[in-house]
């Protein structure tokens, strides 16, 4: 399995591969499948079988990205029309390479002289953004992409990630944090525009409705990470501190606000700050992604290192348990 590089930097907890992010689609029925009824899940993420091959799941049926002969992982999808677009990254042999893969077909947006990962993509138009970081030799500089052409959020002073990228109008948001000392600085940047949300935090993702901006994260509070969501910059906890908690993704559908993570451990989903439990306390899971299609809930995630989507709180296998796999990112259209 892959070892970050900064696993062991202070207050970075030490995940998984999990992320970000899937957003707002159309209902429909596969015009290619139709034996199918309802919406088409859309699922991405990785199995490890020796070499980790970045994989996405239509309707629970596995494509491979990669072909396996370095280990890649695939954090994020997003459907637009027809094609389906997934980020992530994939080793060369030497180095890491930020990818984004459409229908199949991967896009390198750097060139591999240093690692670099896309963590995040969202489509708008015909534009297509993706967030994520880049090393320049010493530190590792945020960074969001549009159609493969680089934008750097930080200076490369501190080291900064990009998470999740969100594309509202002609805004373009992107959440994650920077390292300043042994501060975590929670960030949200809008239009290359940093805001700062905390100081002792990470930002996974981002989600923009209307006129306001919802933010998924986690904070330190001297001995414990507590989920947190944003709200135009204002935090609201949705655990009590008693147990490390994180928030890696954030849905809003009219009125109610839908989060993702996990407690002690334990893969929830947080509506309105109501937490439901999708796994027992007995297994190792997480929930890396939500997605509200009219009145349901899905979730991705992984349990046990089972590749894994809920829908309503019914799980869905995705692998088999023979390898390690996550889900990373759920999208339904």
């Amino acid at each position: 399995m892959k070892k970050s590089l900064f696993g062991t930097m202070a207050l970075v907890p030490i995940l998984g591969l999990a992320l970000l992010m899937a957003f707002a689609g159309c209902g429909g029925n596969s015009p290619s499948d139709p034996s199918h009824l309802g919406p088409d899940v859309y699922v991405v993420g990785y199995d490890d079988g020796g070499y980790s091959v970045a994989k996405v799941w239509k309707n629970g049926v596995a494509t491979s990205l990669s072909d396996g002969t370095y280990d890649a992982y695939a954090y994020s999808v997003f459907v637009s029309g027809s094609d389906v677009y997934a980020a992530g990254s994939e080793y060369n042999g030497s180095q890491w390479v930020a990818k984004v893969w459409k229908n199949g077909t991967a896009t390198s947006l750097s060139d591999g002289t240093n690692y670099a990962e896309a963590r995040s993509v969202f489509v708008s138009g015909s534009d297509v953004y993706a967030a994520g970081y880049e090393s320049n030799g010493s530190q590792w500089v945020a960074k969001v992409w549009k159609n493969g052409t680089a934008t750097s959020l930080s200076d490369g002073t501190n080291y900064a990630y990009a998470r999740s990228v969100f594309v509202s109008g002609t805004d373009v948001y992107v959440a994650g944090y920077e390292h300043n000392g042994d501060k975590l600085i929670t960030t949200v940047w809008k239009n290359g525009v940093a805001t700062s949300l905390s100081d002792v935090g990470e930002a996974r993702s981002v989600f923009v409705s209307g006129s306001d901006v919802y933010v998924a994260g986690h904070e330190y509070n001297g001995s414990q990470w507590v989920a947190t969501v944003w709200k135009n910059g204002t935090a609201t906890s949705l655990s009590d501190g008693t147990h490390t908690a994180y928030a890696s993704s954030v849905f809003v559908s009219g009125s109610d606000v839908y989060v993702a993570g996990h407690e002690n451990y334990v893969a929830k989903v947080w509506k309105n700050g109501v937490a439901t439990n999708l796994t027992s306390s007995a297994n190792d899971a997480y929930a890396s992604s939500v997605f509200i299609s009219g009145s349901d809930v899905y979730v991705a995630g992984y349990e046990n290192y089972v590749a894994k989507v809920w829908k309503n709180g019914i799980a869905t296998s995705l692998s088999d348990g023979t390898n390690y796999a996550e889900a990373s990112s759920v999208f339904v259209k």
